[in-house]
């Protein structure tokens, strides 16, 4: 049996990883030899990417420290609303980029964060190791159902999604990253995540159902799969879902 022992507490929504008797409480972490307080803090469940300072009596430290015996040690979650730069933090940059790479659990919510303009990769036979190797060469964060997709090494921006209903996810993911003033809708291809760009109704009118070309003037394409976009019924339910996520309707 181990016989050292360091004091952990875990703060606000990492309380989401641990179990019962953790939660919101102090508890003991027993192990042997000098783990890295990484190591320390995924052995009790939680990724890495999910943590943005660690403190070790008190005092900031790197994923690198290495426990000793006694040590009281405070996991802190991402703080998007509260300036930290005085303190070391855990990367060499912050968590403030827009663009996305998704796991295959997340199809429906790769649409939503498009229709709201942001920069989102997703595949249906996207596996673990692509997934990684993408987020690490695009420096997209990883967005993921899979709680050991985020303890890989090479990913340093992740954030696992509690929700199973894509319209509660898009709330999350939303209000996790601060991103309402980033959203631009109607800007991103649902379907590919191209570029969408106006095009002239002559351009399009062999691809227009009849009914289409009699009542709409006003159409756009998808600069990648010319996927054809107009503003009928459909438009106006995903204007009002913008609303409701607190997004300004463009176009």
């Amino acid at each position: 049996m181990p016989d050292l022992e360091a004091e952990f507490r875990c703060y606000a929504e990492l309380n989401d990883f641990l179990p019962q008797g953790r939660k919101h409480a102090s508890f003991r972490y027993r192990f042997d030899g000098a783990p890295s307080v990484k190591d320390a803090i995924e052995a009790v469940g939680i990724p890495h990417t999910e943590v943005d300072l660690v403190l070790v009596d008190g005092e900031s430290v790197g994923f690198d420290h290495h426990l000793r015996h006694g040590e009281r040690v405070s996991v802190f979650p991402v703080f998007e609303s509260l300036d930290i730069s005085s303190l070391v933090r855990l990367r060499e940059k912050p968590l403030r980029s827009s663009k996305f790479v998704l796991d295959v659990h997340l199809g429906k919510l790769a649409r939503l964060l498009r229709m709201l303009g942001f920069d989102v990769l997703h595949k249906g036979d996207y596996d673990d190791p692509e997934i990684v190797a993408v987020s690490a060469a695009e420096a997209r964060i990883v967005l993921t159902r899979d709680r050991g997709l985020l303890k890989h090494k090479a990913v340093t921006h992740g954030y696992w999604v509690r929700s199973a209903q894509p319209r509660d996810q898009i709330a999350e993911v939303l209000a996790r990253f601060d991103l309402y003033s980033q959203i631009a809708p109607f800007r991103r291809c649902m379907v590919c995540n191209g570029h969408i760009e106006s095009i002239d109704k002559s351009q399009a009118w062999d691809r227009l159902p009849e009914k289409t070309r009699r009542y709409y003037d006003e159409f756009y394409t998808c600069s990648d799969c010319r996927k054809l976009y107009w503003k009928g019924s459909h438009y106006r339910h995903m204007q009002a879902l913008v609303r409701r996520l607190g997004g300004a309707v463009g176009r």
